[in-house]
């Protein structure tokens, strides 16, 4: 008998029915894909809009070593231990991009006795959403070459087109290409290129669309290009809009699955927070706080990265508030921001980062202090989630704990939800009951009629640490459009490193006084936001000497091995 006709034993997942009956759902509300997979259907959010609102629960974390500081697991183990403390509770986080799930980093479904499940599906083609998205992005990039070959009206200038094609796999040798090379040519010849899936600003509006009309208008909205006279073309005008909102009908519908102790989640679009906004969709949310008391969501890296886009576009769409800020770190990445060890990406972390080292915690700590100034910028209670590593010596781990109670954390607790499940985090679940309980005046950074040349500065001072800002020609040339436009209301989402709070990952602990450049500012009017190009950002990196694709493969029964 294969593995996948044995009996179901308690630590598999449940059925998906089973997990939908916990929240309430009826059968009308989800549709199975699979036994332990569903999605949920359109509208729900208006369904369920009269029940009451769920504390709202955000997790980020310090600047982090290229492995990752467990984000994920603790947020994981977090849902989980709010429900083993009796509350009813869920997760909502992002779907992993088969570029780090084959590069650096691995999966993105947890790890050890916090996980998500079905693991394997989550980390790979998880229904389809990450394809639909490529699928679209390609569709608009076709119409746009084949409009240029038509000369169909409104006329492009080929040099004003921004629109690149997408693939979710680390690729770089497709970061820079010439198209339209065949002997009777279908396409003009020009120079383009691929980005990540994730980047597409077609994932970004999937992820802060709040229903399906809504979906639709910021699809057409897409600006591919400009004409000779420098106006906009929309892709309401190039005709494709509503093709491309018809690839996307079933990835817009949030996907339903659970945590290996059976606690439910909403796994949800993936933008990166690095190159994008980092943060699971606006419809996901807006269902899960009014099937839960608790609802735990992820964003991407720091809090100078994705958590600052978290409260200043995601909550600005959504409307939602949240109710604390859980801040993720470990004693490797704050020796780590002491600038007294080599880290390369792609590389084992060197054993000196991992040993005792009080005087190098002691000096990164400048780093956790300055995650805990930016969270209380936007006036929330942050609670230190101090993620413990096997071997991670006792006196550095109170260490932290005493440096983040000083500098004014709401609580400041080790958790070890990666070796023991929802019972590692049960502390750090009474503490965040406990800060979301107390009123806050949540806010966000800036208001949206500033400049755009004013929202960068405030980022780049008040988040990054940042004396001045300074400006490429084109970066300038490009507000200045964008303002005459009519699109400087808009907020803006800043590319940078996530190693680093500047925008420079050699830059290490709290790095003061230093020039913040803006290579360039892109426009994102279908997603309803500007980003600027800060230091050496790629949106199509390339693949490590070892990527985690080589551990991976598959049994006689079609088990999936090496996902990590």
């Amino acid at each position: 008998m294969s593995p996948q006709n044995q009996s179901i034993s308690e630590d598999q997942p449940q059925d998906i029915d089973l997990i939908a009956e916990k929240l309430g759902l009826s059968r009308d509300d989800y549709e199975p894909y699979g036994r332990a997979k569903a999605k949920l259907v359109h509208g729900l959010e208006q369904k369920l809009s009269n029940r009451p609102l769920a504390k709202y629960i955000g997790v980020t974390a310090v600047n982090p070593t290229p492995m990752g500081e467990g984000k994920t697991v603790v947020a994981i183990g977090l849902a989980m231990a709010l429900s083993q403390l009796g509350h009813s509770a869920m997760g909502t986080l992002r779907e992993p991009s088969l570029a780090p799930v084959f590069g650096i980093k691995g999966g993105g479904a947890g790890g050890g006795k916090c996980t998500l499940e079905p693991q394997a599906d989550i980390n790979l083609h998880f229904n389809g959403d990450m394809h639909a998205v490529t699928a679209a992005n390609n569709l608009l990039a076709s119409i746009i070459d084949n409009h240029l070959k038509r000369r169909k009206s409104p006329e492009i200038n080929p040099a004003t087109i921004t629109w690149r094609r997408c693939i979710d796999l680390c690729d770089r040798g497709l970061g820079h290409i010439v198209t339209g090379l065949d002997h009777v040519p279908q396409a003009p010849l020009r120079e383009t290129g691929f980005d990540l899936s994730a980047a597409s600003e077609v994932m970004a509006i999937l992820a802060l669309a709040t229903n399906l009309t809504d979906l639709r208008q910021r699809l057409g909205r897409i600006v591919a290009g400009m004409t000779y006279e420098k106006q906009p073309v929309t892709v309401e005008e190039l005709g494709c809009a509503g093709a491309m909102a018809a690839l996307l009908v079933d990835a817009f519908r949030p996907n339903l699955i659970q945590s290996c102790e059976h606690t439910p989640f909403l796994v949800h679009t993936g933008p990166f927070g690095n190159i994008a906004h980092g943060n699971s969709s606006v419809v996901a949310d807006l269902i899960a706080v009014r099937l839960a008391d608790y609802v735990v969501t992820e964003s991407g890296f720091g809090s100078d990265c994705g958590a600052e886009k978290f409260f200043d576009i995601k909550c600005r769409i959504s409307g939602l508030k949240p109710d604390a800020e859980v801040l993720v770190c470990t004693a490797r990445s704050l020796k780590l921001q002491s600038g007294q060890f080599h880290v390369r990406p792609g590389k084992p972390l060197p054993a000196a980062l991992l040993a005792e080292n009080l005087d190098a915690l002691h000096a990164g700590a400048e780093n956790l202090k300055a995650h805990l100034d930016i969270i209380r910028q936007f006036s929330l209670p942050a609670v230190v989630a101090i993620n413990a590593f096997p071997g991670d010596s006792e006196r550095e781990l109170e260490k932290i704990r005493r440096i983040a109670l000083e500098q004014g954390a709401a609580a400041a607790v080790v958790t070890d939800a990666f070796a023991q499940g929802s019972q590692g985090a049960l502390k750090l679940a009474e503490a965040v009951v406990q800060a979301a309980a107390q009123p806050n005046q949540f806010a966000c950074l800036y208001p949206l009629e500033l400049s755009i040349e004013d929202k960068i500065e405030t980022l780049a001072k008040k988040i990054y640490g940042a004396e001045r800002v300074e400006y490429e020609p084109l970066a300038r040339r490009r507000m200045q459009e964008y303002e005459k436009l009519g699109f400087g209301n808009l907020p803006v989402c800043i590319a940078k490193t996530q190693y680093s709070l500047s925008h420079d990952p050699g830059l290490l602990g709290r790095p003061q006084g230093f020039t913040f450049p803006v290579r360039d500012v892109r426009l994102s009017a279908g997603a309803g936001f500007l980003y600027a190009l800060c230091g050496e950002v790629r949106t199509m990196p390339g693949l490590p000497s070892e990527p985690a694709a080589y551990d991976i493969d598959i049994d006689q029964w079609g088990n999936i091995t090496g996902l990590k």
